[in-house]
């Protein structure tokens, strides 16, 4: 089965699990903070905002932060692209919509309409042996939308991490973990589990209309919330610097470009994340991975491979480095 069907069924499942655990009081928790028990997996910025609002090192809480801290070392951002109903939410939006997206689940922007038709006249001016303009070279390398100093500029001016400021600041200051109460995350399961208990108990109040209503209003108003927005995001993708496992390599004997000589590209533009594992300097960094499995299978060569623990590049074939250093 596709990784993209799998990534619409696991958060279902998640949530499914959820409402069974609350229906039943199992007490396996919520999606923000799943367990067993005594026994709990917090979202991390919830702990974080929680211990900076509360000013106290609460134990359970600095040990599911530990906790949540290597699983992201481990996976960088797969809660965002494996377990996150928001990116689902989002998807079930564009169904509605009655048009298609040009961003994949996750709600990232993926290449861009005109940088993609650029790239496609540049590669076919490339096969004719015609000589390319200075745009169309940089179309060929900036995969993802934009050039590498686009992409540069973009990965230092983000605003998602101006937010996450904002968040610890004003959960100082309130002594309230102020986002929590309009994250998108903590709103999904609300709405789900309100619904199941108007029909269950006939518990009406204005929840009910409340909180869906401010879900939908922030995945209409702020189609991008997951590329421009979320906080939660931002902190995965600064801990996720420091990951280093099951990060996309390339197999030079294999791939296009560096076997042929051939332009391709194909793995920055199904990248939802903008990241180009090709050239990684032209688009956005890896600790952004949410390690969807797109670029693996979609390369037409099976060139790319996520294995656990990083491996070095393979040597390109003998011959062919002139040919890729020429097709540049």
């Amino acid at each position: 089965m596709k990784s993209n069907k799998l990534r619409v069924i696991i958060p279902l499942v998640v949530l499914l699990l959820v409402a069974i655990g609350y229906v039943t009081a199992f007490g396996i928790g919520t999606i923000s903070a799943f367990g067993w028990m005594d026994i709990s997996l917090l979202c991390p910025l919830g702990s974080l905002l929680t211990l900076v609002a509360s000013k106290m090192a609460v134990p359970r809480v600095l040990i599911s932060l530990v906790v949540v801290v290597v699983l992201i070392l481990l996976f960088a951002r797969a809660f965002c692209g494996w377990i996150c109903p928001v990116p689902v939410v989002s998807k079930i939006r564009g169904i509605f919509g009655g048009k298609a997206s040009n961003t994949d689940m996750t709600g990232v922007a993926a290449l861009e309409p005109e940088a993609a038709m650029a790239a496609m006249a540049a590669d076919k001016k490339k096969a004719a042996g015609d000589a390319l303009t200075e745009e169309e070279k940089n179309a060929l390398k900036g995969c993802s939308g934009s050039c590498g100093s686009c992409a540069s500029k973009f990965q230092k001016l983000d605003s998602r991490h101006v937010i996450l400021g904002g968040s610890l600041v004003s959960a100082a200051i309130f002594g309230f973990p102020v986002f929590c109460l309009i994250c998108p995350i903590g709103l999904t399961l609300a709405t789900i589990l309100l619904v199941m208990r108007l029909f269950a108990f006939g518990d009406v109040t204005w929840s009910v209309v409340v909180v869906p209503v401010i879900l939908i209003l922030e995945l209409l108003v702020f189609r991008k919330w997951c590329s421009k927005i979320c906080p939660i995001s931002a902190l995965m993708s600064l801990i996720g610097k420091g990951n280093k496992t099951f990060v996309p390599t390339i197999d030079n004997a294999k791939c296009l470009e560096s076997a042929k000589g051939r332009s391709c590209e194909i793995c920055s533009q199904v990248c939802p994340q903008g990241i180009n594992p090709r050239h990684p300097e032209a688009g956005m960094s890896f600790s952004e991975c949410t390690k969807c499995r797109a670029c693996v299978e979609n390369c037409p060569t099976s060139a790319i491979k996520m294995p656990f623990l990083p491996q070095k590049p393979t040597a390109m074939p003998a011959g062919d480095e002139v040919g890729a250093e020429a097709s540049a």
